[in-house]
């Protein structure tokens, strides 16, 4: 009975253990893939590699590994270990595997004959080791393994035919599943990328065949052919096919197709300078279709090869300066689609659209490539997701083709794509993908709108642009090393309509060196969380985040020194000294000098928010635990209120209500004739003293200050003095946590940067200012506000070179002028660009309305108000403001902090949870969202909306406008 039970055991529970899809299960935990619906749909351990990663795969093969071992274990419970029946088992095991389990079960086999006989295996390694040195080719390399288990297993059971005939039965129905599995990988490491990869090209050999189903290098095989290979493996239904090199035996691929005129194959070129990032190559190298015999298609890739020197791509390469890199080829599947075309992700001509375009014609899509005839065109809107456009092709499809667009788009780090597709009346098929060389780089203004806001004016830019991309640029140096030599760091910022862009694929190409995932381009493109880097990055990229991390650790102390050395030094020089005192050419190399010491601070400006963010991020630390006391806007407005609180009690109750302080100036003149207004207005002149350096745009120093525009606190202060009750938020002494105490001296660090470096940019103002007062009285400017239209370098040659052109001066002076003017009335300034700056047409401009009931943005304070809209996109707007208003403004700077206080809740077009909007918000319990492009336009005065700072989204509870 126990040989009974065992049998039945042995017939029943393998096959069961193999149809268990615990690769399927692991892929899907780790990667949210399944692997059913991907590739060949077979559920192998490559394929959870390929598709799911190495964690996947890893647990893949100890899965199947364990199943392997099981079931020979299982048949030692009741028959002799290295008994037939545990060869019985493996046969059972891989059935249920194949039949059920949908894989090849290789790894089950494998790991089921070291259980059964470790000496046999070993030496079938070693032999199959030999036999694949020899042969070098995937086919003839597993049947080669097969064939000597048989030979090793029955060599040592020569007198056991049943044990003999079971070994050739378990090899030949291995044999048989991988015929039925062409597609399978389950034994081809070339599917992993890393050092198994490299081994198993190497037994390949030159004759090899590589498959699109490979994970392709560009520079070994072209960008067409990765990057079909990379569309493959992202899941996109794309035709079966091979690549050959030159030197490759073509007569290897009858082994895997067989051309007919029911099974027809394209072949076309892969060069290596062809569909990348910088050139297309379009046309110029040979295509072939209708291959419908081996004999003509083997011409065909003769053919293909040739086109690489024929004179049309010898005169492309030379007038593009490419050097000589070669050409593959590539032999696919032809799907003969009832509709064929092209996909822009994002239209060529008018970007300003959120638009991709469709081409389209009936058949294959040669004739549309080739020009024969006039395309049926379509464009599909987002996110409206609304198709545009007559034609044969349902709505439905041309839906799916926009969002297949996207979807590519996204994979390539946001580049815009040029894809070829095909329909086949049930599934849409892609043929290619490359960027739009035209439409690059990407540039952004996502953070750089916060980092520099409004419209910039020359000097401005001509200041902080080589500040800006110069420190970062020795940033990322530290991280990269010497991948770095070959990135021009000065391309990393640009002005697109006086307005700051940074450059989007260049930080993707940093990212990508840094090992970095795509996607965490997307936090500056799109808004999106950063990605977190995988741990090969880390490790590939140990040495450089060390020598990171190692410069914050040390940036309070370095900070100190540096404030020691350089910072306060020059800050008391620039106070002893006024400007009025220096002449010219000494206001020269007085602002030299702050620039000199400007690019110390600008590495601190950057790096502290970077520290004190990477802290907050890790220890996760409740903001409201934090204390801002240190951070400007925040202890500028605390002293104000302060000196609001004390006008409260100099003044009787009978004079504050018979003031009216929303009328400053009235309110002003009653303080300079009354005895206790004198001290008042002598707190006020300490205050600007103090703080007077900042301003409503601190980076912009063509923005006035509060010292020179007093105007501003003058009206805060009135109205803080108005106001029944001030909340003024002290902080108390509390026990912080040792989180708290690893992230607050950060934040604190941060405060004291933004003062020096706010203090630097004031000084370097008031020395142009002074300048421009001399230059005016020699008449090489004609009034105030001038020289911020002229460049650094200009302002220097009109001072130094006695014989420049005056004429000159003023003319380009009024250009600028009128150019900066115009870009001022631009309402929708676009938050992506691509390639060169699009033109916008003012006469057409029409405010962005929505349709949406509620926006999304990021929350940056907590809190839940309801009240009607108050616009705000400069700070003389700021009038009528109170708690029962929702302010929408178009950033936050520091000089901003006044306004922001007064208001009921706060909604910002940039900025996330550590800009300074959103650290006030917090500061005095005022509910905001950040980071809902173009909310000046999307709302209007008057309207009901609902601010939820808990969640980040705003509703518009009516689009009818309200009277104040």
């Amino acid at each position: 009975m126990t040989q009974i039970g065992g049998i039945l055991s042995i017939l029943i529970i393998p096959p069961i253990i193999g149809a268990i899809p615990l690769i399927d299960w692991f892929t899907y935990a780790v990667s949210g893939k399944e692997l059913t619906k991907l590739g060949t749909g077979n559920i192998s351990v490559s394929a959870a590699f390929y598709h799911g990663g190495k964690l996947a795969g890893i647990l893949a093969v100890l899965s199947e590994a364990g199943k392997g071992v099981g079931v020979v274990l299982l048949s030692r419970i009741f028959f002799p270990s290295g008994s037939f029946w545990e060869i019985i088992a493996l046969i059972m095991l891989i059935l249920g595997r194949y039949y059920l389990g949908k894989g090849a079960g290789a790894t089950n086999l494998t790991w089921g004959i070291v259980t059964h006989n470790p000496v046999a295996a070993l030496l079938i390694f070693i032999l199959g080791g030999v036999s694949f040195t020899i042969w070098r080719e995937k086919r003839a390399g597993r049947i080669s393994v097969l064939v000597l288990m048989v030979v090793v297993l029955s060599a040592q059971n020569i007198n056991h035919p049943e044990y003999i005939l079971l070994t050739i039965i378990l090899a030949s129905l291995m044999i048989w599943i991988y015929r039925q599995m062409a597609d399978d990988l389950e034994l081809n490491p070339s599917e992993v990328n890393g050092e198994s990869a490299k081994m198993f090209r190497f037994f390949r050999g030159d004759s090899g065949i590589i498959s699109l189903n490979e994970a392709l290098n560009p520079q070994k095989v072209g960008a067409k052919a990765s990057n079909l290979s990379r569309l493959k493996k992202w899941g996109y239904n794309v035709p079966d096919g091979w690549v050959l090199k030159i030197g490759d035996d073509i007569h290897k691929l009858q082994e895997f197709i067989n051309p007919s005129s029911s099974n027809p194959y394209v072949v076309r070129s892969s060069a290596l300078d062809e569909d990348t990032n910088w050139a297309s190559a379009a046309g110029i190298y040979d295509s072939f279709v209708d291959l419908t015999d081996f004999d003509h298609l083997s011409q065909a890739v003769i053919d293909c090869f040739s086109s690489y020197n024929s004179a049309i791509a010898l005169d492309y390469r030379q007038r593009q300066k490419q050097s000589e890199k070669g050409i593959a080829v590539i032999i696919q599947k032809q799907i003969n689609g009832i509709y064929s075309g092209v996909i822009f992700s994002r239209d060529p001509v008018n970007q300003l659209e959120d638009t991709v375009c469709i081409e389209a014609v009936s058949g294959m899509g040669l004739k549309l490539v080739s020009g024969e005839v006039t395309p049926q065109q379509y464009r599909v809107f987002f996110p409206e997701e609304k198709v545009e456009g007559e034609g044969d092709i349902s709505q439905e499809v041309l839906l799916n083709l926009g969002k297949i667009a996207r979807e590519i788009e996204h994979l390539c780090q946001g580049i815009p794509q040029d894809i070829e597709w095909t329909y086949d009346g049930e599934k849409i098929w892609l043929l290619q993908t490359r960027p739009i060389t035209t439409l690059k780089p990407v540039w952004t203004r996502k953070i750089a709108a916060e980092v520099i806001p409004g419209v910039i004016r020359p000097l401005t830019w001509s200041i902080n642009q080589p500040l800006t991309c110069g420190v970062w640029g020795e940033i990322f140096t530290i991280v990269l090393g010497k991948k770095s030599r070959k990135l021009d760091f000065s391309q990393t910022a640009t002005l697109h309509y006086d307005h700051a862009y940074f450059n989007a694929t260049l930080l993707g190409e940093i990212f990508l060196l840094m090992g970095l995932p795509p996607e965490s381009l997307e936090f500056l493109t799109r808004g999106s969380k950063f990605s977190k880097p995988p741990l090969t990055a880390t490790i590939v990229n140990l040495g450089g985040l060390w020598r990171l991390l190692r410069k914050e650790w040390r940036l309070i102390t370095d900070f100190a020194h540096d404030n020691d050395r350089y910072f306060r030094p020059i800050l008391d020089e620039l106070k002893d000294i006024p400007c009025e005192t220096l002449s010219t050419i000494e206001l020269l190399d007085r602002i030299d000098h702050i620039l000199e010491v400007l690019k110390k601070a600008t590495y601190y400006s950057i790096l502290a928010p970077l520290s004190y963010s990477l802290r907050q991020t890790i220890f996760q630390v409740n903001p409201n635990d934090l204390d801002y006391d240190k951070i400007p806007e925040i202890t500028s407005i605390k002293s104000l209120q302060k000196i609001a609180i004390e006008t409260q009690n100099l003044l009787s109750e009978a004079e504050l209500n018979q003031l009216d302080c929303n009328n400053y100036p009235a309110f002003f003149s009653y303080l300079s004739e009354s005895t206790e207004g004198e001290s008042i207005l002598n707190r006020l002149e300490k205050w600007l003293e103090e703080y007077g350096y900042l301003s409503e745009t601190a980076t912009d120093i063509a923005v006035s200050r509060w010292s020179e525009d007093q105007s501003h606190m003058r009206l805060m202060f009135s109205k803080f003095v108005g106001e029944k009750e001030i909340i003024l938020k002290v902080n108390k002494d509390k026990n912080k946590s040792w989180k708290t105490s690893m992230v607050q001296p950060r934040l604190d660090l941060k405060g004291q940067v933004a003062e020096i470096y706010s203090k630097l940019l004031a000084y370097l103002r008031y020395s142009f200012v002074e300048i421009e007062n001399k230059l005016i009285k020699e008449k090489k400017v004609l009034e105030q506000g001038d020289i911020f239209f002229l460049k650094l370098t200009e302002i220097k040659d009109l001072i130094k070179d006695e014989t420049i052109n005056i004429d000159k001066i003023y003319n380009l002076i009024k250009a600028r002028k009128c150019t900066w003017e115009e870009n001022k009335k631009i309402k929708k300034i676009p938050y992506l660009i691509y390639g060169e700056t699009p033109q916008i047409d003012l006469t057409t401009q029409n405010d962005i309305s929505t349709t949406k009931k509620s926006l999304q943005g990021i929350p940056a304070s907590m809190g839940i108000k309801e009240g009607k809209i108050k616009i705000i996109k400069s700070l003389t707007e700021a009038k009528n403001i109170d708690r029962e208003t929702i302010i929408v403004v178009p950033y936050t700077d520091a000089g901003w902090t006044t306004i922001l206080t007064q208001a009921g809740a706060i909604i910002s077009e940039v900025g996330g949870k550590l800009s300074h909007g959103a650290i006030i918000a917090r500061e005095y319990h005022i509910p905001a969202v950040m980071d809902i492009p173009h909310a000046t336009e999307i709302f209007h005065d008057g309207q009901l909306v609902k601010v939820n700072g808990n969640n980040g989204i705003v509703t518009i509870l009516s689009q009818i406008t309200i009277e104040h």
